[in-house]
């Protein structure tokens, strides 16, 4: 069975919500596996940002660390402590692999790389094509 060897948030553009005052962005959370194969883990995800000069004042870095939170781990709920969130999420994400074969263990998935690609649409939007 192969290994997960990474985490990868890919980050685009969604045109149809973003205008000159308001950025959308979806993002799809994947696990990369040792046989260069993907598994998509979290496919709902995305947020938005506005602002007068949201383009001007938005950059790579911010895109970057708002796609790792978007994807989780969410935040504590109710009497739910923040080590029992983060336990879950990660739990949940092993589930999913598991279900398409992949080995997966939730405390290992928390401890590996992750990184995040932003879209061509997206970079051209930075850039203010």
């Amino acid at each position: 069975m192969t290994a997960v060897t990474r985490l990868v948030t890919h980050a685009e553009l969604d045109e149809a919500d973003t205008t000159a005052r308001q950025l959308s962005v979806s993002a799809r959370l994947e696990a990369v596996l040792a046989d260069g194969r993907s598994v998509v883990l979290l496919d709902d995800r995305g947020w938005g940002s506005s602002g007068e000069n949201v383009r001007a004042s938005t950059t790579v870095e911010d895109i970057e660390d708002t796609a790792r939170m978007v994807v989780g781990p969410d935040e504590p709920f109710g009497d739910e402590t923040r080590e029992q969130a983060e336990g879950g999420h990660w739990a949940a994400l092993a589930d999913i692999l598991k279900r398409q074969g992949v080995d997966a263990d939730g405390p290992e998935l928390a401890r590996l790389p992750h990184d995040v690609t932003l879209g061509n649409r997206l970079h051209a939007w930075l850039a203010g094509s």
